[in-house]
């Protein structure tokens, strides 16, 4: 029996929504991949897309997480707001978009976002706020955009809007309605797409930005509805395409070949990075970087931006982003060197080398120790893990034929296994070790030998961290329980081994009850990697401690940058 369409639309189908779209990203990701030649012919747009959902996902579960403990003053079992769920999902995707179609769909669900957490702390909203939300998605990708083009994910975005504001299609009512009539509108005019880009009816496909926005779509009705709409047949836009059924084969609008295509000229590089920034800043990196290249999007806002182009002089594209705020996760690819997933451009394959070590790292500075290591790094900023999919691409990245996964914290290691199960699946041999601490991936970096049998490359990795005790100096952000006692936020805490072993006033003298504490036990080295937040006389006061308490115990000391914990203390 048919469920009745739902009227509300609240966290719980946020949550739900995120899932089955993640779920139909997953199923439809190859396909998509396999049709994707505009803006560049690269072979990625499902992967980029259901990249950008998992972060999506990712950060929607944790604000559930949240509640369910209770924490940030919530009672124990409590539910977000549609506030609370819309702002993870928009944040998430923001910091997780990948390439231009993953952008813009960090866009749209920001541009939702942006009208159904208006209501504050409200539970839901009806048909006419989703009705209002996808209006305000298509207007506000589009204006991301600084040349939009038609026939792709901005034009299927449109015509959802319009399609699900047409009282002639019943889309006035509840939310299950409104979603799809939504659905059908994307799905109509993702048909047409090949008639309104030369590059797409030559090919014989529909655009896959908006392949990909249509899935997201049928996730939204069954979440709405409990009913996925009929699947698009994977020869559909073949059949368009050659028939002129749907797509208007003749008399369309011929931009020519997107400026972007390998092989015609286009620029040689993507360049994607988070930035901080204020709005004048942005306006002007805009107008800098659409002087620059082409595929310009720009996505974001309250400080935070994704920023996605592609230029021929990448450093300028990164320089201007220096000049407007603080870029950070900078990606550069370059589309010629066979860096990127193809399908229509021959390219000779990159030898892969035997072994590499992938690690994740809070902190700037640690990222630039472990790369002058020889490591592949993937940043984790306080508060936003990576998601598997992430891992794996850097897996991938690192182009060998074996690889060693630092996971380098307590709470990624499920997320690390799945993503070492997925390289593995693509025939790559990957061996996690199960390091807690960036401290003890720098121990076991420290004793790493490519040219060692594997096996005996990672047992001698996996000893060297497990000698590696770890502890971390944080300042307490609330009232909080711990192994301790109570907290108050302001608080210094020091946590050995992930248990808060002390509650202190002063990060100095905190460090030193830690560092003793550890020292106790014996040690012959101690690791020092020194958070933005750490007091200047921090370190020297520390090294004089151990020079003077511990006889033949040496130490060292690294900038970490900004690392979440303000001190991140090893003894090995």
């Amino acid at each position: 029996m048919a469920q009745v369409p739902q009227t509300f639309f609240d966290a719980l189908a946020v949550r739900t929504w995120c899932g089955l779209a993640l779920e139909a990203l997953g199923r439809a990701r190859e396909e998509i991949d396999a049709i994707n030649v505009y803006p560049v012919a690269d072979g990625d747009t499902g992967t980029n897309l259901y990249l950008t959902v998992e972060s999506a996902v990712t950060a929607v579960e944790a604000v559930f997480a949240g509640h369910e403990m209770g924490s940030a003053g919530t009672a124990p079992g409590g539910e977000p707001s549609l506030s609370d769920a819309v702002g993870a999902m928009a944040h998430g995707a923001l910091i997780g978009a990948r390439g231009n179609s993953g952008t813009i769909l960090a866009q749209l669900l920001r541009g939702m976002a942006q009208i159904l957490g208006a209501g504050g702390e409200a539970a839901h909203t009806d048909g006419e706020g989703l009705r209002r939300a996808l209006r305000h998605a298509a207007d506000s990708a589009r204006q991301a955009v600084a040349h939009p083009v038609e026939g792709t994910v901005l034009t299927v975005a449109s015509a959802a809007a319009d399609a699900a504001g047409d009282p002639a299609r019943g889309a006035a009512g509840d939310c299950g309605t409104v979603a799809r009539a939504a659905y059908e509108g994307a799905r109509r005019a993702l048909a047409a797409t090949p008639d309104q880009l030369t590059v797409l009816r030559r090919a014989g496909v529909v655009d896959a930005g908006g392949r990909g926005l249509v899935a997201v779509l049928a996730a939204l009705v069954e979440a709405l509805t409990g009913e996925a709409p009929r699947a698009l047949a994977r020869g559909l836009a073949r059949e368009d395409a050659e028939t002129g059924e749907g797509a208007g084969a003749e008399g369309g609008h011929d931009p020519g070949v997107p400026a972007g295509t390998p092989g015609k000229g286009g620029p040689a590089f993507e360049v994607v990075y988070l930035l901080e920034a204020d709005d004048p800043a942005v306006a002007r990196l805009r107008a800098r970087l659409d002087a620059l290249g082409d595929s310009l999007v720009v996505v974001g806002g309250d400080g935070l931006w994704n920023v996605h182009v592609h230029v021929d002089d990448a450093g300028a594209a990164v320089e201007a982003g220096v000049e407007a705020g603080r870029p950070y996760r900078i990606r550069i690819t370059h589309f010629g060197a066979g860096d990127v997933h193809t399908t229509g451009a021959e390219r000779p394959p990159r030898e892969r080398t035997q072994r590499a070590v992938v690690a994740v790292v809070p902190g700037e500075g640690l990222a630039g120790l472990y790369t002058e290591a020889g490591a592949t790094t993937v940043l984790a900023r306080p508060g936003e893990a990576p998601a598997s999919g992430e891992l794996v691409e850097a897996v991938r990245r690192a182009h060998a034929r074996e690889v060693v996964l630092l996971p380098n914290d307590a709470e990624l290691r499920h997320t690390a296994a799945a993503a070492a199960e997925q390289a593995r699946a693509d025939g790559i041999r990957v061996a996690l070790i199960p390091t807690r601490s960036a401290v003890q991936g720098i121990a076991a970096l420290a004793v790493h030998e490519p040219g060692r049998r594997f096996d005996e490359d990672v047992v001698a990795m996996t000893s060297a961290a497990g000698a590696t005790r770890h502890a971390e100096v944080v300042v307490a952000e609330r009232q909080s329980w711990t192994m301790a006692g109570i907290c108050q936020a302001g608080d210094v805490l020091g946590l050995i081994d992930g248990d808060v072993a002390v509650i202190g006033s002063d990060i100095t003298v905190t460090a030193e009850i830690v560092l003793d504490r550890m020292l106790s036990a014996g040690g012959e080295l101690v690791t020092l990697v020194l958070g933005d937040e750490a007091p200047e006389p921090v370190a020297a006061h520390l090294e004089a401690r151990v020079r003077d308490a511990y006889l033949a115990v040496d130490t060292v000391v690294y900038r970490g940058g900004r690392q979440g914990a303000v001190l991140l203390i090893g003894v090995e």
